[in-house]
């Protein structure tokens, strides 16, 4: 086989590696999203009480398992972020918990034209070669459209994560903005039909 022209990594994360949180465990999850709420600051706007939260398939990366939320609250901001914790194993407790959340106005209800809703953050780096870095970064989201069943992360359309569609969630862990490429989120049937796909980024179609 020819060399690969981007020395990258691939399918970094873990596979999901449990159900959907529910339970005690959801109930833990919880309260530590709801803490990390508390510490947003909200620039002057009222974001209202929490909802019940969404939650969204874990993935392991660099030691840490970090699981994905969001919730509509009762003003209409969409309070979003993730839980992220050491796992533990056959002897011990998961433990050394953090979490991040952030908010937004701008949802899914109001964009009837989104085919997938995205959320993503920075969680890390991953250093390549002369010195490029990229932006390890979680992407959890949900179809739009009917039949979505597995969704991808891509740079330069090379995939480099991937991940089933759960219950109507995914996660993902990829590198981004690495050599001046950028990532973009791919979702297919389950006969691998492209159903959509979207970049992270913005795109200003706007004419001044």
């Amino acid at each position: 086989m020819a060399p690969e022209e981007r020395v990258v990594c691939r399918f970094a994360a873990e596979p999901p590696q449990g159900p959907l949180p529910y339970g005690r465990w959801a109930e833990t999850l919880q309260a530590e999203f709801l803490a990390a709420c508390l510490k947003i600051d909200a620039e002057g706007e009222d974001l209202g009480e929490a909802g019940d939260p969404v939650w969204f398939p874990d993935r392991t990366w660099s030691g840490r398992t970090y699981v994905p939320v969001s919730t509509r609250s009762t003003t209409g901001m969409e309070l979003f972020g993730y839980v992220s914790f050491t796992p533990g194993d056959e002897d011990s407790e998961p433990s050394d918990f953090f979490a991040w959340a952030d908010y937004t106005d701008v949802t899914a209800d109001d964009n009837p034209d989104w085919r997938v809703d995205l959320t993503e953050e920075v969680i890390g780096g991953w250093r390549g070669e002369q010195g490029k870095v990229a932006a390890m970064t979680l992407v959890w989201g949900r179809p739009l459209v009917d039949g979505g069943a597995i969704a991808t992360a891509e740079l330069a359309r090379l995939t480099v994560d991937q991940c089933t569609v759960e219950e109507g969630r995914f996660t993902l862990v990829a590198p981004d903005a690495y050599r001046e490429d950028y990532l973009e989120i791919a979702l297919f049937d389950a006969r691998g039909n492209q159903l959509a796909r979207e970049s992270l980024y913005e795109e200003d179609d706007d004419e001044e």
